[in-house]
């Protein structure tokens, strides 16, 4: 499994590439219920910054929602939208 504290050292072009399929990955993770970045950059075993790419263009088009309260170290959980 891949340290999510690590900083990614791909190619942004590959983070890139990848949005795509990582929806659904992401979507699955979040299936379950509402989860901050790094919980969902260890729960799929990916770098957070890679997570934190993907689930920012995933909130921009509405397939994920942010939560309106942060957890105790700041993170705001994402959550799928209702009826999803």
């Amino acid at each position: 499994m891949t340290d999510t504290t690590e900083r990614s050292l791909r190619d942004p072009r590959e983070v890139i590439r990848e949005e795509m399929t990582m929806h659904a990955v992401i979507k699955a993770a979040l299936a379950d219920g509402p989860l901050t970045v790094p919980e969902l950059a260890s729960a799929i075993g990916r770098p957070a910054e890679e997570v934190l790419y993907w689930v920012m263009g995933m909130r921009r088009y509405g397939h994920v929602v942010e939560m309106p309260e942060a957890d105790d170290e700041g993170y705001f959980p994402y959550a799928l939208p209702k009826g999803a």
